[in-house]
This record gives structure tokens, sequence and C-alpha cells, in this order.
């Protein structure tokens, strides 16, 4: 079966997890676009939708979405959203789609976070997709130069800038065997906005499409 048909199944399934008249939190990326899609096809009741970039706030008003500022909304009560990487203890690498920042402040604010993946995305350790780490433009090379120092190998994602005015760097070849400690360590240096692991604050569900259904991984 195709990834994207995988895609589809772990979206359908995370409805399930969607309760009736919330305010709910809603990633970026391909899986995510199926959710929104299945939102909008199986008409679910909601009180508005805090969106985590702005292509995906385009697409949730096309779908007839209220999309609702999180300053407004408060603390939610359900995050969905895809993973680059994920493992079996629930720990990401999110940022292909260049939206980790947004994307790990609505992850907080949210009671619940229900991952969708492919199965593709399930691995043992973190860090065969590189890390993307946002960084005001400014800091740049000093904060490459830092993240050399911790024996990653950063390169400059051409051609993107974040809904935040600012740059990525796709960092190659990070031992992640600890990743909430890379994950505070890389946060400390001076001109990071924010990096793709969601270790110190994890998936609660991860539901990842297959074959033959959806897989579901907790804690």
């Amino acid at each position: 079966m195709a990834s994207d048909q995988q895609k589809q199944r772990a979206a359908e399934a995370a409805l399930e997890h969607v309760p009736e008249g919330c305010l709910l939190g809603v990633g970026t990326g391909s899986t995510v676009n199926h959710f929104i899609a299945a939102l909008a096809r199986r008409r679910v009741p909601l009180a508005g939708a805090v969106a985590s970039s702005e292509a995906t706030a385009r697409l949730l008003r096309d779908a007839k979405i209220e999309v609702v500022d999180l300053n407004t909304a408060g603390d939610l009560e359900l995050y969905v959203d895809g993973a680059d990487e994920a493992t079996r203890h629930l720990q990401l690498i999110k940022g292909g789609g260049a939206a980790l920042t947004r994307e790990k402040i609505v992850a907080s604010a949210s009671r619940r976070f229900v991952c969708i993946a492919d199965r593709s995305k399930l691995v043992d350790v973190l860090g065969r997709f590189p890390l993307p780490v946002e960084v005001i433009p400014m800091a740049r090379s000093y904060v490459a130069r830092q993240l050399v120092r911790l024996g990653g190998q950063p390169v400059l994602r051409a051609g993107v800038t974040t809904d935040n005015g600012n740059v990525i760097l796709d960092v190659h070849n990070l031992r992640l065997t600890d990743p909430a400690a890379i994950e505070s360590q890389i946060n400390q240096i001076a001109g990071v906005v924010c990096n793709g692991l969601f270790a110190r604050r994890p998936a609660d569900l991860l539901l990842l499409g297959t074959d033959t259904g959806v897989e579901v991984l907790k804690p």
C-alpha cells in the first residue's frame, strides 16, 4: 500500500479522538492535510481550530472550520499533528514543513497530543531524518558553528523562510540517544528559536497507518 493511503488511514483514525465541540489544535504536513479533509468530509462539529502554520490556516478556512488565535483560545483539549520520525517512546522529530516552532507551541498548550503518521516514520533511534533547527537569520553562522561542536553537520535549507521570518538549519549526523537532553542543549544556543525534537513534550498517542490498518502506540 502506498504511504499516502497509510497516512489517510492514520488521519481518519484520529477522528475517533476528537471530542465534539472542542477547540482543536491542528498541525502541518501531508498527513495532517488528510486529517483536515476528513474533518470536513465527516462534518465533525468543532468550536474552532488553532493552526500551527499559515498553510494549515488556509486549509482549515477552505474547509469552513473557524481558525482561532491561540492567545484567544487558551489551553486546548487536543492537538493532532504528524511527524518526520517517531519512536515507541513517542518521542518525535518534526519540522520537515518548517512549522516546528508553532507546532511545539500548540502541542505544549494542549492537554493531549495525538500523532498521526505512516508506518515508515517509526524508528528505533531518532536521527536518520536531519534535525530541523529554526534560527534567527543574523545568528545563522554562529548557531551552525555551535551545532558542529555538538557533532552535527548543519545545512541551510535553501529558499525557506518560516512563518516567523526565520531560517532553518537541517542538522545531519547528530547522536540522539538522549533526545530530551539534546533538545534542551540546542535550545540554549543564542539565536536558536526552536528545534524539531519533541522529547520533552512527546506525543500521548501515536497512530501509524499500515497496509492492514492502524497500529496504536501508547506510552
